[in-house]
C-alpha cells in the first residue's frame, strides 16, 4: 500500500516546511533555532562580523542555506533610513540606453546599491519618469541624455545627487559624464578623408547640447582638412525615419556625397534602408557612418563603421560619482569627459573614383 505522507526528501528539499511554519519565509530565529545558536551569533555571521568561531559560523551558514534563509532587506533598509536605490531614467526607445543600463546595473551592484528604471515614452515625459524615482525614495538619480533645462537639473541636484550622462550641462551645477562628442564626430571625418573623400555630407541631430556639439566637430574637422568649401549639414534627428527623410534628400543633390555622416546609428540604419531601395551601393557609391555603435550596428548584414562612446566607462564614471556624493560626502561638482573611439567596418571604404584609379 502506498504511504499517503509525502517522502522525507521531499521535505527536506522544501525549505518552508524543514524550520518555518508552511507558508511564512525562514527568519533569522528560525536558523537561530536549528543552528543551536542565539539570534545575534546568527546576525554576526551573516554579515560576516568577526567573533564567531570558525564551526560555528560553517553551522549557520549550512542551516541557512538549508532553510533557504535570505535577509529581509526592506526592513533592514526602513531601519538603516536609507534605501540603497539609485534611480535611472532612459529613452525606452533608445537602444543606445539599453546598453548603458545593463552596465550601470552591473556597476551599481557591486557597491551594493540596486537601481530602480523609469522610462521616457511617447506618453511619459522626463518630469513623470523622475517624479517616480523620487516617489520609490532613490538615493541618488542617473539621467540618461537628460532633455530638461540646466536650472531645473540643478535643482533636483540640491534634493539629491544628480548625474546627468551624455549630454553637457553648461551650469556645471550637476555632475556629467559624457564622451567627447565633437572629437567623435572629427575622428569619423578623418577616416573618410583618409580614405580619399571630400564630399562628406553631416546629417543633423536637430536641437540641443549633444547635436550642437556634433556638428561643431564636424565643421572643425572639415576645415581642419582643408574642406570648409564642402561643409554640408542638412536637416536630420534621433530617429530612423528622419535618416531615411535625410537619404531622400541626399539623393536629389547633384553632385551626391561620396560620404555620408549621422547623427547616431538610429539615422544611419534610416539611410542605408533608403539608400538600398534605392539601388545605391554602400561603401561602393556612398560610405556611411554612424555614431553611438548600437548592437544592431555589428551585425553581419549591416556591419556599419560607427563611433563608440565608451560605454564601460561612462558607466563606471557615472556610478562611482554617485557613490562619491553617497557614501564619499562629496559635495563639489564635477564633470569627466571621455574619450570616443572610432569603429571600422564595412560601410565605409574609398570614393568610388579612386576605386576605380586603385592600382591592381
Amino acid at each position: 500500500m502506498r504511504d499517503s505522507h509525502r517522502p522525507r526528501q521531499d521535505a527536506e528539499r522544501d525549505p518552508l516546511s524543514a524550520g518555518a511554519p508552511a507558508g511564512r519565509r525562514p527568519r533569522l530565529d528560525d536558523v537561530a533555532a536549528a543552528a543551536g545558536v542565539s539570534t545575534a551569533t546568527v546576525s554576526l555571521v551573516l554579515r560576516g562580523v568577526a567573533g564567531p568561531s570558525a564551526a560555528t559560523r560553517e553551522r549557520v551558514l549550512d542551516e541557512a542555506s538549508r532553510l533557504g534563509y535570505r535577509p529581509d532587506r526592506a526592513a533592514s533598509l526602513l531601519a538603516s533610513r536609507r534605501s540603497r536605490l539609485i534611480g535611472v531614467v532612459m529613452d525606452i526607445a533608445n537602444p543606445f540606453h539599453a546598453q548603458l543600463v545593463e552596465d550601470v546595473q552591473e556597476a551599481a551592484e557591486h557597491q551594493g546599491y540596486d537601481v530602480v528604471l523609469s522610462a521616457v515614452t511617447r506618453g511619459r515625459d522626463e518630469r513623470r519618469a523622475i517624479e517616480t524615482l523620487l516617489d520609490s525614495r532613490c538615493e541618488a538619480l542617473v539621467l540618461l541624455g537628460p532633455l530638461a533645462p540646466a536650472d531645473q537639473l540643478a535643482a533636483l541636484d540640491r534634493q539629491l545627487p544628480v548625474v546627468a550622462v551624455g549630454r553637457p550641462v553648461p551650469s556645471a551645477e550637476v555632475d556629467v559624464i559624457r564622451a567627447a562628442d565633437d572629437e567623435g564626430v572629427a575622428l569619423a571625418v578623418d577616416h573618410l578623408a583618409g580614405l580619399g573623400h571630400r564630399n562628406i555630407t553631416y546629417v543633423d541631430g536637430g536641437r540641443g547640447v549633444m547635436a550642437a556639439l556634433r556638428r561643431r566637430g564636424y565643421h572643425r574637422a572639415m576645415r581642419t582638412h582643408g574642406l570648409g568649401d564642402l561643409i554640408r549639414v542638412i536637416g536630420g534627428g534621433n530617429t530612423e525615419e528622419s535618416g531615411a527623410t535625410a537619404a531622400h534628400a541626399l539623393l536629389g543633390v547633384d553632385p551626391r556625397p561620396t560620404a555620408v555622416l549621422t547623427f547616431n546609428d538610429r539615422a544611419a540604419m534610416g539611410l542605408l534602408d533608403a539608400l538600398i531601395r534605392a539601388d545605391v551601393d554602400v561603401p561602393g557609391a556612398m560610405s556611411v557612418v554612424g555614431y553611438d555603435d548600437s548592437p544592431f550596428s555589428r551585425l553581419a548584414h549591416i556591419e556599419l563603421t560607427t563611433v563608440s562612446q565608451n560605454i564601460p566607462e561612462l558607466t563606471e564614471h557615472a556610478v562611482a560619482a554617485v557613490i562619491e556624493r553617497l557614501d564619499g560626502g562629496r559635495t563639489d561638482h564635477r564633470e569627466v569627459v571621455v574619450r570616443p573611439r572610432l569603429v571600422v567596418r564595412g560601410t565605409t571604404a574609398p570614393p568610388p573614383d579612386q576605386a576605380v584609379r586603385a592600382p591592381a
